[in-house]
């Protein structure tokens, strides 16, 4: 719901076979706008994606749009394709604009994409590009359910088969939407906390701590970007129309863990870009 209101994008990110598929659907279904679902596969183009031209002796030439022209865009296996049919979806995302036959055209307001792909740990999937994953507002990881979770999800056999047994009522509009994400902008945010914000930033492009070590390349503008209309957001749903440092704390590690690359140490050693973020909310004061 942050993503959205930050007119952003959300990838998530787990292991198969735990609902992340189910649950873009449902959000999708309660944002009350269109919607489309793309299955990425190896053998998808991002014609298949965008939409094509095509010549018929009664029309001329004719522009079939692709899927990606919806309000929200559910991208499953993102990664289950490879880096140029992935690429598609960067001007789509980032410019809220297609290209098809150098002919341009606007993508519906609002419009907002969540993605799910699965650890590259996993058989047949290849990495994002690094100028795709920086278009992603968010990186949400999803886990194991705990036990108790997991009772509920067997009684209950939560899967998509059952989905259309849910009754999801649309709770909000494209307009509505549109609506939260100019309120979202005006939310007041004092220089402190902006200084704050970008002193954090910095610390992800020094080598000046312990975890440092383990860090390729920090945060870029976009995430300092990121940072500042994500705790406006937060703020905002926790009915507040100013920003604490603790908005900041809350969405930081959705913003950066996607953004900090780290080298081929710190996969060998078992750091994550969360412990490094955790150690710099430490280091850096208000």
């Amino acid at each position: 719901m942050a993503a959205l209101l930050c007119d952003g994008h959300v990838l998530l990110e787990g292991v198969p076979g735990i609902a992340k598929t189910l649950l873009v659907k449902a959000l999708a279904e309660a944002s009350g706008c269109s919607s489309k679902r793309i299955q990425f596969t190896v053998d998808l183009l991002p014609s298949d994606i965008l939409g094509v031209t095509t010549y018929t002796p009664n029309k001329g030439f004719e522009t079939i749009k692709g899927p990606i022209f919806a309000n929200f865009i559910i991208a499953d296996e993102i990664n289950r394709s490879p880096p140029k049919t992935q690429s598609a979806m960067i001007e789509a995302m980032q410019e809220k604009q297609v290209t098809i036959a150098k002919e341009t055209y606007p993508l519906p307001k609002p419009f907002f994409v969540m993605a799910n792909n699965n650890p590259l740990e996993t058989s047949g999937v290849y990495a994002l590009p690094e100028a795709q994953v920086d278009r992603f507002l968010f990186k949400v990881l999803i886990g194991y359910p705990n036990s108790e979770q997991e009772v509920e999800i067997m009684e209950n056999n939560i899967t998509l088969r059952a989905f259309e047994s849910f009754d999801i009522k649309p709770i909000l509009s494209p307009e509505k939407i549109l609506e939260m994400q100019r309120i979202t902008k005006d939310i007041y945010i004092d220089e402190k906390i902006k200084k704050y914000i970008v002193k954090i930033i910095n610390k992800t492009r020094k080598k000046d701590f312990e975890h440092g070590k383990y860090i390729d390349w920090g945060g870029s503008p976009r995430a300092s970007i990121g940072v500042f209309i994500a705790s406006k957001a937060w703020a905002l749903m926790n009915g507040r129309n100013y920003v604490i440092p603790q908005d900041v704390k809350e969405v930081v590690h959705l913003v950066l863990r996607h953004r900090i690359i780290l080298n081929y140490k710190a996969r060998a050693e078992g750091i994550d870009s969360d412990k490094i973020i955790d150690e710099i909310l430490n280091l850096v004061s208000i």
